[in-house]
C-alpha cells in the first residue's frame, strides 16, 4: 500500500507520541517530504505557506525521530509514531491542540521560551496568524486583518513615512518608521497566508545577482 500521488500532491500528516500516543501536531507531506521522512528517519513536511520542504526542527531543534510510518485505509493520510525532541508547537507548547473550543481556554501551557529559539519576525507573524482566528475586538491586528482597505492603506501610510524619515529625521525616527512598515507588510502577508520565509527564499535567489539582470529576468516570466 502506498500513496497514489497522481490522486493528490499534498496530503496530511499526523505527529503522534510513539509513547503515549497523544496527537502532537497536523502538517502537510508532497512526495518529496514523504520519501525524506522515510530516507532519513526524521519528519519533514512540505509547508503550504513556506511553499518548500522543511525538516521538523530546522529552526528550533525540536526534531521527530519516527519509529514508524502508517497510511489510513483510503491511502490519502499519514501517521507518524515519533519520539518528540523537545515540543511539537511553534508556540513552546509540547502538542499543537492546547485550545479547548467548549471552555476557550488553554488546556497545556508552554513549556519552553519560545524567544530564544524563533527570531522576532518568525515570532510576530506566528502571533499575526493567532489574531487573524482570534475574536479579539480590541486587538489593532485584528483590525486590520478584517478591513483589506484599511490594511492597504496603512502600508501605503508607513511606507511614506519611512521615505520622509529617510530623508529628513533622524537615524532613531527612522528605525521607527521602519519598524512600523515592517509590522504593517507582515500583517499584509498574514492577510495573504504568504510565510515571511518566502520572502527570505526569493530574497537568497536574487543574492548575487545583479539588480539588472534580476529585473530583466522578471519580465521573462
Amino acid at each position: 500500500m502506498n500513496i497514489d500521488w497522481q490522486k493528490s500532491s499534498i496530503v496530511p500528516a499526523i505527529a503522534q507520541d510513539a509513547n503515549t500516543n497523544e496527537v502532537l501536531m497536523l502538517a502537510y507531506m508532497n512526495e518529496e517530504a514523504y520519501n525524506l521522512s522515510l530516507a532519513t528517519g526524521y519528519a519533514h513536511y512540505f509547508s503550504r505557506s513556506k511553499q518548500r520542504i522543511w525538516k521538523k526542527g530546522e529552526s528550533s531543534g525540536h526534531t521527530q525521530k519516527i519509529v514508524d510510518m502508517l497510511i489510513d485505509c483510503d491511502s490519502d493520510t499519514v501517521l507518524l509514531k515519533v519520539m518528540q525532541n523537545g515540543v511539537a508547537c511553534h508556540t513552546g507548547t509540547k502538542s499543537c491542540f492546547f485550545r479547548s473550543v467548549k471552555s476557550n481556554e488553554r488546556v497545556l501551557e508552554s513549556e519552553i521560551d519560545i524567544d530564544s529559539v524563533y527570531g522576532i519576525v518568525d515570532r510576530l507573524y506566528h502571533t499575526i496568524l493567532e489574531r487573524k482566528s482570534s475574536d479579539e475586538s480590541a486587538s489593532w491586528t485584528k483590525k486590520l486583518l478584517d478591513n483589506k482597505e484599511l490594511l492597504l492603506s496603512k502600508i501605503e501610510e508607513e511606507a511614506k513615512e519611512f521615505i520622509v524619515a529617510i530623508d529628513k529625521e533622524s537615524d532613531e525616527q527612522v528605525v521607527y518608521e521602519c519598524a512600523d512598515l515592517l509590522y504593517h507588510s507582515l500583517v499584509g502577508l498574514g492577510y495573504r497566508d504568504i510565510s515571511p520565509d518566502r520572502v527570505k527564499q526569493e530574497l537568497s535567489r536574487r543574492f548575487g545577482v545583479s539588480g539588472i539582470a534580476e529585473k530583466a529576468s522578471r519580465k521573462k516570466r
